[in-house]
């Protein structure tokens, strides 16, 4: 597989909306494979397919991305996700791969229930809590074009984006 580039925040790819996949072939097989790749090298838990620059709405979490022993990885790809049911709230720290060196609260649905398709396109349910539901719900996010930092409050949001648009200026 491949690495992919991510793009960061201020880069426009990450307010698009991301497109239905509608074909199941062989490249959305390659496309998460390189997208896991990309995740676990960068040190991600989740990586959503817009963030590197594929506007498909594919998502892959592996929420033991970090452990040494590669045989302990649980990844998770799930193509055209959809949340149908919401309860309770968490607030937990975020961090995002297209957001550097920026972290902050977020507050978020406690569980959730998610309709999804695999990669060869059969429909699935899953039911996930606590990070895994924090994780997914950022992930779509991605996916209809909002960054974790949108969830802030406004004049927050603001100097937030002002410093990190700044900053990325510097990096160039």
């Amino acid at each position: 597989m491949s690495i992919l580039k991510i793009y960061t925040f201020p880069n426009q790819i990450l307010k698009k909306k991301a497109e239905p996949v509608t074909i199941f072939d062989h490249d959305i097989d390659e496309i998460s494979k390189s997208m896991l790749d990309t995740m676990y090298i960068s040190g991600g838990i989740g990586l959503a397919a817009i963030q590197v620059g594929i506007t498909k709405r594919i998502i892959v979490i592996d929420l033991k991305s970090g452990v040494e022993d590669l045989s302990e990885r649980e990844p998770h790809i799930l193509v055209n996700p959809k949340i149908v049911e919401k309860s309770g709230a968490t607030v937990s720290e975020e961090g995002c791969l297209s957001v550097i060196d920026f972290r902050c609260e977020i507050e978020r649905s406690q569980k959730i229930t998610l309709e999804y398709q695999d990669i060869t396109g059969k429909k699935l349910k899953m039911d996930a809590e606590n990070m895994m539901s924090i994780c997914i719900q950022h992930e779509i996010d991605h996916l209809n074009g909002i960054l974790f930092i949108d969830h802030l409050p406004y004049l927050k949001q603001k100097l937030v984006k002002k410093r990190l648009a700044k900053l990325a200026k510097v990096e160039k």
